[in-house]
């Protein structure tokens, strides 16, 4: 017999312990995302995982917003975040930084997430792209790597929030293991 687990019996840090814990070597880069509700989700998937930030860019809202709030559930509080204008810029400057650049888009020569081990010594950024027209192709060419979700069904892509879902938790789940 199962019961659920009341959200109490979590051992779940709140904002303040969230802050100080070790954070994996990741940057989420939201390029131009329109909706707030897949804003909201990055935020919220970003916790879920510790992720050490999210940068939006371009079109994308920033918090406080309602509707960031309504995915997000407090998220947006305990991920830093940092907004900038053009999302090339934000590249440029974490690639200088030292990060490797992934785009999560269907390209020629990508490597199918299933065979993407992250490094535990390796920074990276990953940029998921806006909902119709994916990452900009001149932040694609910026890239180190690109990632591609393998699909078999008849549409083209995946919502960004599921997207960032998945990929996040191989990250995590590879990095974790190491």
């Amino acid at each position: 017999m199962f019961r659920k687990l009341l959200n109490s019996e979590l051992g779940r840090p709140d904002i303040e312990e969230f802050k100080k814990l070790e954070k994996l070597p990741v940057t989420v880069i939201l390029d131009n995302i329109r909706s707030q509700h897949n804003i909201g989700s990055a935020f919220r998937t970003s916790d879920a995982f510790l992720i050490e930030k999210v940068e939006l860019c371009g079109i994308c809202a920033v918090p406080p917003s309602p509707q960031i709030h309504k995915s997000a559930l407090g998220a947006e509080f305990s991920v830093d975040w940092e907004y900038h204008e053009d999302t090339a810029e934000a590249v440029r400057r974490l690639k200088e930084s030292g990060y490797t650049i992934i785009s999560v888009e269907q390209a020629e020569h990508s490597t199918s997430l299933e065979k993407f081990t992250p490094s535990p010594d390796v920074r990276y950024a990953v940029i998921f792209g806006n909902e119709v027209k994916g990452v900009r192709q001149d932040v694609v060419d910026m890239s180190d790597i690109c990632l591609e979700i393998p699909q078999s069904g008849t549409k083209h892509s995946l919502n960004v929030s599921v997207a960032t879902g998945i990929v996040l938790w191989h990250i995590a789940d590879r990095l974790n293991h190491k």
